[in-house]
């Protein structure tokens, strides 16, 4: 259950992109709360004459021409009239600018015969319009005539977690009340939920306090506010319809009976959803699923010392490691057969609670099994499926012969026919591989051991595996292995004395410049 502003919500807030709308304003600029407008000389485009209603402040541009041509810019005084010379006052209250333009015809056409007339609103007066409600900063705003609702919301400095967007209610200075929507403005460009505001209007946000949910195989699954009278196929539409993986012959409304508590399913071909009216109630969730294995891409890949490397398709239950190799062109001489690798993409991995809490720490700080556990953890390998590839392509041992999975990656490496020589070694570097030779054999090839090698705790990390095994442990070496002597670490002395001698040295220095001052000030 979420809980804002002290209020409920079991089935959580509206979540959906457009809810945290900025809307370049292009026919605002800047309003300022309270305070006079200047108006502007961009807007939004041209106007809708039907849709624009005329008001106090307007300026009317009109050409009469006829024999000598007349031009008057004018404008609508504070009763709502038009005063036009030598033709008298037009009642221009409450009109439309279409309608507007046929009064004033009407009336030149009672004083001039013959003429043609040209009408047009070349300037916007300002309005004042209330915001209240669940909004950032509710408010009297003075904006231009041609501003709508969205301009309003953006002005205002938007919305708050719980303001409900679609279903907004603008109430005009008559009293008359309307219901809008305005996702269906900022999803769909539907300028009938956007509309033009009037002087007076008073604009409600009210606070989300019914949903309904959409999940699965659409575009915007989402929680969205309730809606009185929206039908279950209006709510696929407003979440912009199916994607191409949807089940439609069985649609899935889960709904609340009227006891508040139990929860039903009813399910529904898509058919009958479009064919038929089926109204969402508050909390219904509509859950639309997926096909099986439909549009599925089952593909591994093949990368390094192989004829072929790239992408290959699969059958499901039937491609086995040695075919894909096989349909690859097999292997390059260079390949490693020791070092190649299968990797299976695990779509959900196991969390590991203990291996979180040890990354956390401070190895000083574990006890020998943590510190243990750790490194057995941090050296594994995510989705590396256990296979000899030896044993498989060159032993023949089909044991080893696994089926593929989609999404699987086969690694074929480069052939390491080296010895990698680490840490105190005289010559660290690579050493050819010779399968005779031992441990001691190639550190001796190396030039033995350095000054500081600690010579009891050489370790060898193995090529194939990234394990760490004592020197002493190991029987025979293998082509990429790795032999690591470590440094003995400096002693109490040692620190005592590099200290002390790093004292010393900066109390000369600071003598010698004392001296070189002294000598430089009495020349």
């Amino acid at each position: 259950m979420f809980i804002v502003s002290g209020l409920p919500f079991a089935q959580g807030l509206p979540a959906y992109p457009e809810r945290t709308f900025s809307l370049n304003l292009d026919s605002l600029g800047t309003a300022e709360t309270g305070k006079e407008f200047t108006p502007l000389t961009a807007t939004e485009g041209s106007i809708d004459p039907d849709e624009y209603y005329v008001g106090p402040g307007d300026n009317i541009f009109i050409s009469i021409s006829g024999v000598k041509e007349l031009v008057y810019n004018l404008m609508i005084n504070q009763e709502g009239w038009l005063y036009i010379p030598q033709v008298g006052g037009v009642d221009l209250n409450d009109v439309t600018l279409s309608a507007a333009k046929e009064r004033i015809n009407k009336a030149i056409d009672k004083y001039y015969k013959n003429v043609n007339v040209f009408i047009s609103l070349v300037n916007f007066r300002n309005i004042r319009v209330t915001l209240t409600g669940d909004v950032t900063r509710p408010s009297s705003y003075t904006l231009p005539a041609n501003s709508r609702l969205a301009d309003l919301i953006s002005t205002s400095n938007g919305l708050t977690e719980t303001s409900n967007i679609r279903n907004i209610k603008i109430i005009t200075r008559k009293g008359e009340p309307a219901t809008y929507d305005l996702l269906k403005f900022l999803r769909f460009g539907d300028y009938k939920q956007n509309p033009l505001l009037r002087e007076g209007d008073v604009v409600m946000v009210d606070v989300v306090d019914k949903t309904v949910q959409i999940s699965g195989m659409v575009k915007y699954p989402a929680i969205y506010e309730y809606v009185e009278g929206e039908t279950v196929n209006d709510l696929i539409e407003l979440a912009g319809g199916f994607l191409t993986r949807a089940k439609k012959d069985t649609i899935e409304v889960v709904s609340f009976l009227e006891d508040g508590k139990t929860q039903k399913s009813k399910y529904y071909p898509y058919d009958y959803i479009v064919s038929n009216n089926i109204f969402l109630k508050n909390m219904d969730h509509v859950i639309v699923r997926q096909i099986p294995e439909y549009l599925v891409e089952y593909f591994v890949k093949i990368d390094g010392f192989v004829k072929y490397p790239g992408y290959y398709k699969i059958t499901k239950g039937k491609t086995t490691l040695k075919e894909i190799i096989e349909r690859a062109g097999g292997f390059l001489d260079e390949a490693s057969l020791t070092e190649a690798t299968l990797t299976r993409n695990l779509e959900v991995q196991d969390e590991d609670p203990e291996y979180e809490r040890l990354k956390l720490m401070e190895p000083k700080d574990m006890t020998d099994d943590e510190y243990n556990y750790f490194k057995a953890r941090s050296r594994e390998r995510s989705g590396r499926v256990v296979v000899d590839f030896v044993k498989l392509f060159v032993q023949h041992d089909n044991s080893e012969d696994i089926l593929l999975h989609k999404g699987d990656v086969i690694s074929i490496p480069e052939k390491k026919n080296y010895i990698t020589m680490l840490g105190q070694v005289v010559n660290p570097g690579n050493v050819i591989y010779k399968p005779e030779l031992s441990v001691d054999d190639y550190i001796e090839l190396a030039g033995g051991f350095g000054w500081h090698a600690l010579k009891d705790e050489v370790r060898v990390v193995k090529a194939k595996t990234g394990e760490w095994i004592d020197a002493d442990e190991v029987t025979n070496l293998q082509p990429g292995d790795a032999i690591w002597v470590p440094e003995e670490p400096p002693s109490a002395d040692f620190w005592e004395i590099f200290n002390t001698t790093l004292r010393v040295l900066g109390q000369v220095a600071a003598v010698v410049a004392a001296t070189a001052a002294i000598i430089i000030a009495t020349r």
